[in-house]
This record gives structure tokens, sequence and C-alpha cells, in this order.
């Protein structure tokens, strides 16, 4: 019998929408586990606020949404605020009932400002990885490092001479621009860098990330303007939190790592450089002299760390293809380091239930 057509269908609904998700959804250990998360944020979230004036929009739903926003993907906030209207998965995630309003775009980025400045997306990774169900995931002695550029929000014309802002930037070829005389109109922030020689050069910052060996899951991240020496400065401000004496850590890297005076600064704090061996040979057919030598390589411990550091490109493959990684859509290193974060965030909460379901 062929069913009876309604264009508008009922008007109430009866269902709520924890009824309307499925069981197995993998959202809902993620839900589970940002909502523990939150809690244990209550405190340093009553800091950021006033007692007093009219309610904002809850930090716990604004940090819902956007860890939405990196695990789904989507070009905007304000993307991000009309799905919410309509989709009752996003709406059930962030704690929203389906007859609520949605909020103005503009309002929902004030609120993420203030979360940004308060330095909650570092609070929420730390906490995260405190949870008790997180800590047995994780590597305290074996970590990674590594760097990837992130497009800035800027196009070459707009990289103009610093004493001449108003100048006319569409006719660049043939003319020679540096970083020391040049800055990009919309985000000064931004560095003109390329990865190597022969390869295009690019408006853009530099995300770092450091992941442990375990289970290949990103402990923190740091953002900075983008130059040859920025990765390896960067990863030794993010192992010396990692390294505690007396025990050693040891950490895994690529052949841009293997400069002399970064290895002894790493041996210097307690870390064992597991660095991938920059045996260069030149146009003129000289061999770059490495500073890993046969301490370190005749070790089982370097060749393992060797394999387990290309995990960590999954970590960056993953945000930018399905996060919001590959562009930025921010302007300035503290708006660009959120969404980083966001990313790095949002690439371990979807690994974290895979990991649970495996250890039973």
């Amino acid at each position: 019998m062929r069913g009876a057509f309604e264009d508008q269908g009922r008007l109430f609904s009866y269902i709520s929408p924890e009824q309307r998700i499925p069981g197995q959804h993998p959202l809902r250990t993620i839900r589970e586990l940002v909502r523990e998360v939150l809690s244990e944020l209550d405190r340093d979230f009553r800091k950021l606020y006033s007692t007093t004036g009219r309610p904002s929009i809850p930090p716990e739903q604004v940090l819902s949404a956007l860890l939405l926003q990196v695990c789904y993907g989507g070009r905007s906030e304000r993307q991000r605020m009309e799905q919410l209207d309509y989709n009752l998965l996003y709406r059930w995630f962030v704690g929203r009932a389906p007859d609520d309003a949605v909020w103005d775009a503009t309002t929902f980025t004030k609120n993420r400002e203030r979360l940004q400045h308060g330095d909650m997306f570092n609070r929420f990774m730390e906490t995260l990885f405190h949870h008790k169900e997180v800590m047995p995931l994780l590597s305290d002695e074996h970590f990674s490092v590594d760097g990837t550029r992130i497009e800035a929000w800027a196009g070459h014309k707009s990289f103009k001479p610093k004493n001449d802002q108003d100048g006319d930037g569409e006719h660049f070829h043939g003319t020679t621009r540096k970083t020391v005389t040049h800055a990009s109109t919309p985000d000064p922030d931004c560095r003109l860098y390329r990865k190597s020689d022969g390869k295009d050069s690019n408006l853009c910052s530099m995300g770092h990330a450091t992941m442990e060996n375990r289970n290949g899951l990103a402990v923190a991240g740091l953002v900075t303007q983008a130059s040859g020496p920025a990765e390896r400065a960067a990863s030794e401000e993010l192992l010396v939190k990692k390294a505690s004496p007396p025990a050693r850590i040891t950490v895994g890297a690529d052949k841009a790592s293997d400069v002399e005076a970064h290895i002894e600064h790493l041996r210097a704090k307690n870390i064992t450089p597991h660095i991938a061996v920059n045996t260069y040979v030149t146009k003129t057919g000289m061999v770059r002299k490495t500073s890993i030598d046969g301490r370190t390589t005749r070790h089982k411990g370097y060749s393992l760390s060797q394999r387990n550091r290309k995990m960590i490109e999954c970590v960056f493959g993953g945000g930018k293809q399905h996060g919001t990684m590959r562009k930025t859509k921010h302007k300035g290193v503290a708006a660009v380091a959120t969404n980083f974060l966001l990313n790095l965030i949002g690439y371990t909460l979807i690994r974290i239930p895979k990991l649970l379901a495996q250890r039973g």
C-alpha cells in the first residue's frame, strides 16, 4: 500500500535528540569525554566571566561547537552556526534543545576570542591528557616533534614594502622581497617562506606539534612565525616541559633538526635526540657532516623512534584534509595558534574511542 505524502509532516515531536543518535555513534564516547573535561575546567571558566551583566554563550558550548568544526570541517564559524540550526546531531553534541535558537555568528566569535585570551585551549588539552582513561594510552618517555606550514589568509599581492603600505603589490615579479623589508598588509605576522630549494614560497605561519610514540597522539602544540630555525626552537620549548630529571626522554625528528647546536641543547636538557641523519650531498660533491653518530644510531630505540615519528604526519594530514589547518581563516599568531590547537585536540578525540575499544 502506498503511503500518504505529507509535505510538512507533524508540528510536534516527542522523540528527544538522545534517542535519535545511534547507540554506536563515535560522537557518543567523544561527547562523554568532552563533558568530563569541561566539568574539570569549571573553575577556570569562572575566572574569565563577570558575576554581573547579561549571560553570554556558555563556554562549554563554545568549545563543543569549535570541536565539531575541526572534526567535521567547515569553512567558517558562520557556516557552523547555520548547520547547528538544522542538524540534530550537532545540537545534541553541543547541548542545545531542538527549539533553542542558535547564536549570532559575530557573538560566537567574540566568545571564542575570550577563551583564546584565557588560554583555555591549552588548559583543555592538558586536562584531557590527565583524564584517568586517557593517561594509560600515553607514553611519558618517547616523543616525536615536527612542524608544518599553515597557509595564511593573505595573498602575494598583499606582501608589500613596510615603508610603503599603500603601494601597488600587483607587480612583484622580478623584484626581491624579503621578510626584513616587506610585510603582509592584512596579516603582518605571516612570513614568506618555502619548505626547501626549488619549492614555491607562500605566506604562512608554522605549526609545531609534539607526539607521544605509543599511540601517536598529539600532546602539545605551538605556532610561530615561519623561519628556518623556528622548528628547532619550538621543539626545544615544547620538549623541555616533557623532560623531568633524572629520567631521560627520547625525541624523534627529521633531518632538519640535525644541527650540532640544537642537538647539544637537547642533550643538556636531559633529552636523547633520535634525529634522522642528514648527509646531504651538495652540488659540488661535498657530503654534509652529521651530528648524529654511532653512540645514538647503534641502539634499537633509535630505529624504533625513526619508524614511529612518521605517525606525526597523520596528525598534520588529518588536520589539513578534514579539519581547518591547511589554510587558516584567522589573522595573527595567537588566533592561528588557537585554530591549530583545536585541530590537534580534534584529531586526538577521534583517535581515543578507537584506542579505548582496542584495550577492551
